[in-house]
């Protein structure tokens, strides 16, 4: 999984926005589908909250203060952020900010092969059981049809990657670090994946593959994805936030909600499904930094 970055994290490319999408987009794996390919149409899932209830990190968090890699005061603190994100249904913009700067710091200097070893055996003990049913199933519908179906998250790309491997997705579109010689530098390209940034992503990942977006879909449950959301011919709310909910039902959006379990697909999800892996492996850099 390991990339060696052509990009300069400080250079100007342009708006830090553009610059990470157009990484994103870059960085990507395509895997092949087995179906009978539809080469025009594609669909395209956040992760928290969307495909994993709650927040990844808090999840990874966990499994990693089990290893003693953080402090009750650092748990306490992922815990407050898992409650608020829980509780108020949307993302907080200062906390994903906050929590990226956080990974970034304790990555740097650590190799991609040796901060990824750790999500596999996490999320078995405490991500899989947190998978929205009925969100796999979409993706699945999707991948049945022949169509492609990427990831797209502000979690570092090789996280996401993991994660729509062991989903079986075609691949994932991630924050791009920084990466030299197999070993990240602390630095992103452009900025985090995160609102507009994953609308940039996935029109630099269209143009690329030759997908019309007309014809492609996403799904989301933060109102900080309305930009992603608008620019496919079927955006698609899942669990969504008070904001996106009324932006969903004013545009005539579909809208689905299985925080209650009642109206989830009853599928079977594979043990090997990581769905949180993702983040498994930046807390995984945080683990071995704090470790040291």
């Amino acid at each position: 999984m390991a990339r060696q970055s052509r990009h300069n994290a400080t250079d100007d490319n342009g708006p830090p926005a553009v610059v990470a999408g157009e990484a994103a987009a870059a960085a990507v794996d395509v895997a092949p589908t087995s179906a009978t390919p539809d080469m025009r149409a594609a669909a395209f899932f956040d992760i928290d909250n969307t495909v994993v209830r709650g927040a990844s990190l808090f999840h990874l968090a966990r499994g990693l203060a089990s290893r003693k890699f953080f402090t009750a005061t650092d748990v306490a603190a992922f815990a407050w952020k898992q409650a608020k994100y829980r509780v108020g249904g949307r993302e907080d913009v200062d906390d994903i900010a906050s929590a990226i700067d956080a990974a970034l710091s304790f990555v740097a200097g650590h190799t991609v092969d040796e901060v990824t070893q750790l999500g596999d055996e996490i999320f078995d003990e405490r991500i899989e059981g947190k998978l929205y049913a009925g969100t796999i199933a979409l993706a699945r519908g999707h991948l049945s049809q022949g169509q492609r179906v990427w990831l797209v998250s502000a979690a570092p790309v090789e996280v996401a990657a993991l994660i729509a491997r062991k989903l079986g997705l075609t691949g994932a579109l991630g924050t791009v670090s920084e990466v030299l010689g197999g070993v990240y530098t602390g630095r992103l390209v452009g900025a985090p994946l995160h609102g507009p940034a994953k609308a940039e992503a996935v029109r630099a990942l269209a143009e690329r593959e030759g997908l019309d977006l007309a014809q492609c879909a996403a799904y989301s449950d933060s109102s900080n994805d309305i930009p992603l959301l608008s620019l496919v011919g079927q955006p698609v709310a899942i669990n969504p936030d008070a904001k996106l909910r009324r932006h969903a039902r004013a545009m005539g959006w579909q809208v689905f909600d299985y925080r209650t379990g009642r109206k989830a697909a009853r599928i079977g999800v594979p043990a090997a499904v990581v769905s949180g892996a993702a983040i498994g492996i930046t807390a995984g850099v945080l683990s071995s930094k704090r470790k040291r």
